[in-house]
Parts: structure tokens; C-alpha cells; sequence
């Protein structure tokens, strides 16, 4: 499914661009709250995850926003704390917000509750809770997209792929912060290693992961196969440094998808050779969006931060999720009609069916049982000088991960009686 929005500004005349967008300014806006970590953990990614929103909402306003209202995107400064974030969500509330977004798996876990409870749709793409995908325990929370819960057991099955499909005996080695975020897959690995037979270690550093000397020193100890890493921004860089001093290959780490050509810049393109990431979004300038977003908004001098950002992947991540949620606001609009709410939101968010945004994710579709769509990745290498693809976007183990999904689901639901 190719949305419209994605041809905003394809075929259409300057003139009827112009009375569209007049329209829009006299029509009720749509107002989606970013609840973002701008200032601590993850400002290495939130500028530009939120500057492509920002983008695509302007763009999309030029030609009369989404059938007819412009689009608003909030964004406030949580600092990766869970009560603040609570605060940026219940003054988004009062601010007329349609949905609530965190991209902080604690900042995410914080609210959720409170979201479920006032029914507000709670947009929570490639972070946060696994089990969020069960629609009918998670009502009001959708993680469009890969879990990552979804993406360690695609990385798994890749490594099997490498080991004539047998992981008996095969030695892998996951290095995490001690964090949530960092935890957060390893039920599934757990589960895996005892269906697979592989040998798993579990290696843990401390927050904010500058010192990572111990860890390594015990992953040389480990000699594993293959290392699933779990890190954020220069914590990547760290465990490269350390990799090095401790003699292990670079084409054994395999990355969690928060990795991106800043971090390979910093830690060195020729270094960094052989490295895999865990892949959630298409990457690269030659999307259609980015020449249209490049061409109608910074070509002119309107662009909403610095034009270096359109060549990183987090860019190209900010514009996948909100295609799905713009999209999800544009079905909305043409079953339930004006003015939106939540239940409508919801609804229209349920009818995403194969959206893959013209490329820019693998396709997904959203149900009221189902709201993340599909776990499909892939596998990314760095050969020097770009990233190569290294399979085609897949899913793998979904019977382990829907166990662990209905599981986790259900102990949540027991809970919140």
C-alpha cells in the first residue's frame, strides 16, 4: 500500500497547491505530541527523529495537510525521566494532542498505564514494551513496526543462517547496557538459546556505557561466535575500541538498529568494516519523501533543522513512523469523518493494510488483535564505505515471539485488575 501522502507534491499545479494549503490554514489542525528525550540519553537520535516529522508535516501542509487539517507537531524535552515525561503527557493532553509518543523504553513504560486508561493512543515504534503488540490487552498503545523482541529473534535466526540452520553449540554473546532498554530482549533470548542449543553469555555494562573494560575482558574469556550488542550512540564507538584491544573481529558484532553513520564515522568507516546492524527502516537520500522533503523545503530555506540530518538513517526512521501515523490520521478522517478522536484514531490505525511507505519499512498491517504488523528487519553490513544489505526483510521464530507476547500480555492484564 503506497500512501497518498507520499505524492504530496507529485502531479499537483502551484495554484491548487496554494488553495489547498489556504484551506488547511482555515481548517481545524491535527496535533501529534513528540514527548522526546532532546537533552540526556537519547539526544542522539530524537533531534532528527522529531526534525522529520517536523518535515514531513510542513511538507504535507503545503498541499493541504491530511484531507484538508493542517498537521501540528508538538515537541517538548521529557530528559528520559519517567515523571517528566508524565508531565509532557498530560500537558499534550490539554493541549488537544491526538497522539503520544516517547521513544523511551522507560519514559514509555512510565505512561503507558495512564494512556490506557484515559483511552489516548499512544504511538511507541521500535521501542519500549514487546507485548504492546497485543491489541486486545494494549488497546490504546501501537508499536507499528519491529519490537525488540522481534529484532533480537531475527538476529538469531540470521546467525543460524551462518551455521548450516544449527545453532547446537554455537557461542553468542549478548553486551548490553544495565538498563531497560538494554534488558528488554533478553527473555527471548533466553528462550531461544534453550530451544536452539546455542551457548548464551550475557554481558552487562553500567549506564552510561563510557567504561565497558570489564565486559570485554570477559567476552575474550567467552570467545563467543557472534556478539549481539545492545548500545546507544558512543556506547558503540566504546565497545569498538574495546573489540580491538581485545582481539575480537569486527564481523562478529552484530548492532541493535540504534546505530548510525555518525557512529561509523566516529568510530572509523575503514574500522568499522564487516560491523552488521539489525535494520528497521530503508536508508540512504533516494527515497521519493526525501527528494520532495529535500527539494520543496531546503531547497527554499524552510527545512526544520540541518540539512545533514536527510543522509542519516534516524531521519529516514522519523519519516517511517509518522508515514504509518499519518496515514493511520488520513483513514481516520475518510471512515469516521471530522473532527477526530481518539476511538477513530484508533480505528484508522487498525486499517493500515501492507503499508510499507513507499519503501520505507517493511510492509505492515495493523489489526485491533495485532498493533505492531509484522517484525520484519534485516541484516545491514558496513563494507567501508555504505551499507549493504545482507538479506531481504524478514520475520523468524514468530511462534516463540507470540508465546512470549500472550504471556507477558496476560500477567499485565492480571496486574492492572
Amino acid at each position: 500500500m503506497t500512501s497518498k501522502l507520499l505524492s504530496v507534491v507529485a502531479g499537483l499545479g502551484l495554484a491548487l497547491a496554494g488553495l489547498h494549503a489556504a484551506h488547511a490554514q482555515q481548517a481545524q489542525p491535527i496535533k501529534f505530541a513528540l514527548c522526546y528525550d532532546l537533552s540526556k540519553s537519547y539526544g542522539f537520535v530524537t533531534p532528527q527523529i522529531s526534525q522529520a516529522a517536523t518535515d514531513y508535516a510542513n511538507l504535507l501542509n503545503q498541499t493541504g495537510g491530511i484531507e484538508g487539517h493542517p498537521v501540528e507537531i508538538l515537541v517538548q524535552d521529557h530528559g528520559n525521566e519517567p515523571q517528566r515525561g508524565i508531565e509532557c503527557y498530560e500537558k499534550m493532553k490539554r493541549e488537544g494532542a491526538l497522539t503520544f509518543d516517547f521513544l523511551s523504553t522507560p519514559v514509555s513504560r512510565a505512561v503507558l498505564p495512564r494512556a490506557m486508561e484515559d483511552g489516548n493512543v499512544m504511538i511507541q515504534s521500535f521501542v519500549g514494551r514487546g507485548d504492546a503488540i497485543d491489541g486486545e490487552v494494549f488497546k490504546w498503545v501501537f508499536p507499528i513496526g519491529p519490537t525488540y523482541w522481534g529484532q533480537m529473534a531475527n538476529n538469531v535466526h540470521y546467525i543460524k543462517t551462518k551455521h548450516n540452520n544449527s545453532l547446537k553449540g554455537v557461542k553468542i554473546a549478548f553486551i548490553y547496557p544495565d538498563y531497560p532498554f538494554g534488558q528488554e530482549p533478553i527473555g527471548v533470548l533466553k528462550t531461544l538459546a534453550a530451544r536452539e542449543g546455542f551457548e548464551l553469555q550475557l554481558v552487562p555494562y553500567p549506564m552510561p556505557g563510557n567504561n565497558q573494560t570489564s565486559a570485554w575482558s570477559q567476552m575474550r574469556r567467552v570467545n563467543p561466535d557472534w556478539v549481539i550488542s545492545w548500545g546507544l550512540s558512543n556506547m558503540h564507538v566504546v565497545s569498538s575500541r574495546e573489540m580491538k584491544r581485545n582481539g575480537i573481529p569486527m564481523d562478529k558484532y552484530i548492532s541493535v538498529n540504534w546505530l548510525n553513520e555518525v557512529d561509523i564515522a566516529n568510530i572509523g568507516p575503514e574500522a568499522a568494516k564487516g560491523l552488521k546492524r539489525g535494520t528497521n527502516v530503508t536508508g540512504g537520500q533516494n527515497h521519493p519523501l526525501i527528494q520532495q522533503i529535500s527539494k520543496e523545503l531546503y531547497d527554499k530555506n524552510k527545512g526544520a533543522g540541518d540539512r545533514k540530518h536527510l543522509n542519516d538513517i534516524y531521519y529516514n526512521t522519523g519519516l517511517a513512523m509518522y508515514a504509518s501515523v499519518f496515514e493511520g490520521a488520513r483513514q481516520a478522517i475518510r471512515q469516521g469523518g471530522w473532527p477526530l478522536n481518539p476511538e477513530k484514531m484508533k480505528r484508522g490505525l487498525e486499517s493500515l493494510k501492507n503499508f510499507d511507505g513507499n519503501g520505507l519499512i517493511a510492509p505492515v498491517t495493523v489489526t485491533a488483535k495485532d498493533h505492531g504488523g509484522g517484525g520484519k528487519t534485516r541484516i545491514d553490513m558496513w563494507d567501508g564505505a555504505k551499507w549493504v544489505p545482507q538479506t531481504d526483510w524478514f520475520s523468524a521464530y514468530d511462534d516463540v515471539i507470540q508465546e512470549i507476547v500472550k504471556k507477558e500480555s496476560s500477567e499485565f492484564a492480571r496486574n492492572k485488575k
